[in-house]
């Protein structure tokens, strides 16, 4: 998509009745992690996974739906992403943030030795692309609004912890006033997903090879791969 911006960022019931996308294909290169903890009552996450259902270079794993008890299958997630070329974090904003069992793959998944650190380069070269809602407008997020900061300022850990992993950080779309959103703008917003996961790989195959960051060996845990200090 050289001649072609790069698809839209920034600021423009889990039952039998839907399906999820199939998650048999170990191979598919785009990876999506959804991760909202009430999917049942989501209008956004469900509708970007229902636009996605069926699409054979597409993996989904749902993170509340795997793992209830939040006892993560580190092998099987780490193995799952070893042969993604794209990965997507779908899920809400919380408290500034990714939800709780998020936050937990990533501390048990994203390890030194595996993410990063002097031997860590399982995800050097992969791209990573975050789809987040967020209940508080555009507004909300900008010096004027009770948030106070532009909402990319909250997204600083996303983008470094790619840079520590050697990923790609892919420009966010993100849906603001997720809650107050008619059925059209999240149809819309689902459609711009979709064209994303064909048009995001193409855009990174363009971009220069990211470099990873160098973490001293004598900053990690010095026994155990994962160990938290």
């Amino acid at each position: 998509m050289s001649s072609r911006q790069l698809p839209p960022g920034g600021n423009p019931e889990r039952d039998s009745r839907m399906p999820l996308p199939p998650q048999s294909d170990p191979a598919a290169p785009v990876l999506i992690l959804a991760a909202h903890p009430d999917l049942a009552h989501s209008r956004v996450t469900r509708a970007l996974l229902s636009a996605v259902h069926g699409q054979p270079h597409v993996r989904v794993r749902d993170l509340y739906a795997l793992y209830p008890d939040y006892s993560i299958d580190v092998h099987a997630e780490k193995e799952a992403l070893r042969a993604a070329k794209l990965l997507v974090w779908l899920h809400p904003m919380h408290w500034y943030g990714m939800p709780a069992l998020m936050k937990l793959w990533v501390d048990e998944v994203l390890s030194v030795g595996f993410a990063y650190g002097s031997s860590g380069h399982a995800l050097h070269g992969k791209d990573l692309w975050l789809v987040m809602s967020t209940g508080g407008s555009q507004h909300a997020y900008s010096p004027e609004g009770y948030n106070h900061h532009p909402v990319e300022e909250f997204l600083l850990p996303y983008a470094q912890t790619a840079a520590l992993c050697g990923m790609r950080f892919v420009p966010p779309l993100l849906l603001h006033s997720a809650q107050k959103a008619s059925d059209e703008e999240i149809q819309a917003h689902a459609r711009r997903f979709v064209e994303g996961l064909t048009e995001v790989p193409h855009w990174c195959d363009l971009q220069p090879e990211p470099a990873q960051e160098e973490v001293p060996n004598e900053d990690r845990p010095a026994s155990q791969e994962g160990v938290p200090v």
